[in-house]
């Protein structure tokens, strides 16, 4: 057997280049049309399209995103697809040449007042702060998915997500809860994500030893 170690990585975690305020985008990464907040990550390959991602927020590599808000401390991995882009069902053919008519050259302009794009923008997805949503993950135009929720790996998200539950599957479903209800509604209350970052970092022993039940009494008095 041969020992190899090749390449570099291609994250702010392990790679050469480190995470600062500043968002960190890789160098193969499209963003347009969007706002980004600091300690953000945009791995390699990542779309990101008129969309805003909040403090803390990061995707790892070739996430897709259009028209979504990401809440703060979003966990986004690999391959996930935030909003795809529907297609017009009710037209006689599906394809876009009705609508990017210019690009086929089929018309001199793109349809007036594009009715596709009106549609699509007004099916913004909304993603709370400290969600993950695990690889490969579909979450489908107009979806709001709750605080501290969980997306299992290949799901496919098609109804609105709870606060602090975990759903999986095709349509993704509720397993479970990840904490009670009570504890839920004093994570809320608390809003670590919006504290300040002498606060966090002062405060980062409990979110390392304490689990969400210990931290929401010791610093929500549930």
């Amino acid at each position: 057997m041969i020992s190899i170690n090749h390449g570099e990585f291609a994250d702010p975690w392990r790679g050469p280049k480190p995470m600062t305020q500043i968002p960190w985008i890789h160098e193969t990464a499209i963003i347009k049309d969007s706002r980004m907040g600091e300690w953000t990550v945009v791995g390699s390959g990542c779309e990101v399209i008129a969309s805003d991602i909040m403090d803390y927020a990061y995707m790892i590599k070739d996430a897709e995103i259009f028209n979504a808000e990401i809440g703060k401390f979003a966990n986004i991995a690999s391959h996930v697809r935030i909003n795809p882009t529907n297609h017009p069902v009710w037209r006689a053919t599906l394809h876009h040449f009705t609508y990017r008519a210019k690009s086929h050259l089929m018309a001199d302009e793109d349809e007036e007042a594009n009715e596709i794009s009106d549609w699509r923008n007004s099916k913004r997805v909304i993603i709370g702060p400290d969600v993950w949503i695990g690889h490969g993950a579909i979450v489908m135009p107009g979806v709001s998915v709750g605080t501290g929720a969980i997306i299992g790996s290949g799901s496919i998200v098609t109804k609105d997500v709870e606060d602090y539950t975990i759903v999986a599957g095709n349509p993704a479903r509720l397993i479970r809860r990840r904490v009670s209800e009570e504890v839920a509604d004093t994570l809320k209350r608390i809003k670590w994500w919006d504290w300040e970052r002498t606060r966090l970092v002062a405060a980062l022993g409990d979110f390392r030893k304490l689990d969400a039940t210990e931290f929401a009494h010791k610093y929500g008095e549930i």
